[in-house]
Order: C-alpha cells, then sequence, then structure tokens
C-alpha cells in the first residue's frame, strides 16, 4: 500500500476546506484509491497535513496523470506551500489496519530520517518495541509504519481522543527510546499532531 502525506501552508482556510471536503465528490471511485483523510496542525497555525492510500504505485500514477488536477484546480489558490512525500507500507502498528478517520479525533505524524546503516535495526525495533506499546495503549486505535527513499521513515497513529495520547507520551516515550536505542538509529525526527477535520475523510 502507498501512503501520501501532503503538508499544505494555507493562505484561505474556509476556500482550502470547501476545496478539501469536494474530494469526497469524486475519489471513491478511482481504481486503488483505499481512503484519505487529514486535518489542522495543532503546533503550526494555518497549516493542513493531509493523509491519502493507494492500493500501489501503479494506480496512483495513472490518478496523477489523469483525473488528479481537475480535482485539485479548485484549492490551487488557497495555500502558498505544498510539500508531498511517497512511503510504502511496512507495518500495522496495530493489527488490521484500514485507512479509515471517521472514529478518531486526532492524529499523530512522526517523521524520522533514519541512518541508512541503521535503517534495519530501526524496523526491528519499530516491530519489537514501538508497536507493541503504542498497540495496547487505551485510546490508540490504528496506525501504519512506512518507508520512504533513503531511509525515510513515517510513523501514523490514529487516537481517539487527546487525553489518551498525551498519556501514553507522558509515560512511555522516554523509557521506550532508550530500550529501542533510537538515537543511535536517527538522524533527524519531526512530528506534529493534526486534529481530524471529518469531512475531510473520504
Amino acid at each position: 500500500m502507498l501512503v501520501k502525506w501532503i503538508r499544505c501552508g494555507v493562505l484561505d482556510r474556509a476556500a482550502f476546506e470547501r476545496g478539501q471536503r469536494k474530494w469526497a465528490n469524486g475519489l471513491p471511485g478511482e481504481p486503488g484509491f483505499r481512503g484519505q483523510g487529514g486535518g489542522w496542525s495543532r503546533s503550526q497555525p494555518g497549516v493542513a497535513h493531509l493523509f491519502a492510500f493507494w492500493e500501489d504505485r501503479e494506480y496512483y500514477d495513472a490518478f496523477m496523470s489523469g483525473p488528479h488536477d481537475r480535482f485539485a484546480a479548485p484549492q490551487a489558490e488557497t495555500y502558498e506551500s505544498l510539500g508531498v512525500k511517497l512511503f510504502e507500507h511496512r507495518l500495522d502498528v496495530k493489527v488490521g489496519f484500514r485507512p479509515r478517520f471517521a472514529d478518531s479525533d486526532l492524529l499523530r505524524l512522526a517523521h524520522l530520517k533514519v541512518r541508512p546503516d541503521r535503517a534495519d535495526h530501526f524496523v526491528l525495533m519499530q516491530r519489537k518495541v514501538w508497536n507493541p506499546a503504542m498497540a495496547g495503549s487505551p485510546g490508540m486505535l490504528r496506525g501504519v509504519f512506512a518507508q520512504g527513499p533513503e531511509s525515510d521513515f513515517l510513523v501514523l497513529s490514529m487516537w481517539d481522543s487527546a487525553a489518551e495520547r498525551g498519556k501514553y507520551r507522558d509515560g512511555s516515550v522516554a523509557r521506550l527510546s532508550q530500550r529501542a536505542d533510537l538515537e543511535a538509529d536517527v538522524l533527524a525526527v519531526a512530528g506534529d499532531v493534526v486534529d481530524l477535520e471529518q469531512s475531510w475523510s473520504v
């Protein structure tokens, strides 16, 4: 499964939201499309994060070379910056990941640049340390661990509330980082917390 992460610096929030809702009219009928959702950054005003899921790269490329521009045109003047990254699904963070957003209020993303010679260890620690810890946390609904080019990784986790996600963060992250030897694996890490907009879900 292909995971697409889009980060937008939005100029006109109301117009951007109107355009985003229009994607729901056409995307469900596209071959290979699995789901899409997103929302607003809690830490960066005016920043929207979107996540789209496709069965594979072939279906995605066909969409991008065909109907994509027609869907995107109404939003063209609503943002000042647009960043796109593609990742391939590696692991479910909790068994049975589905790209559905209706039961989640909050999404946490972590974007990590890993030392190339430590990538295998990083994936192993995700499987053995991080995934079980998150999967066992109350309020954590589902998640996905995906890999991009040049040892670039994305971890998405969906939570039913900010309070439950806060309990996991406050009580576990430092301990798990030490156990997984995260500092030895990672060159850079960035993250954000996204308040999901249900009207954007497809």
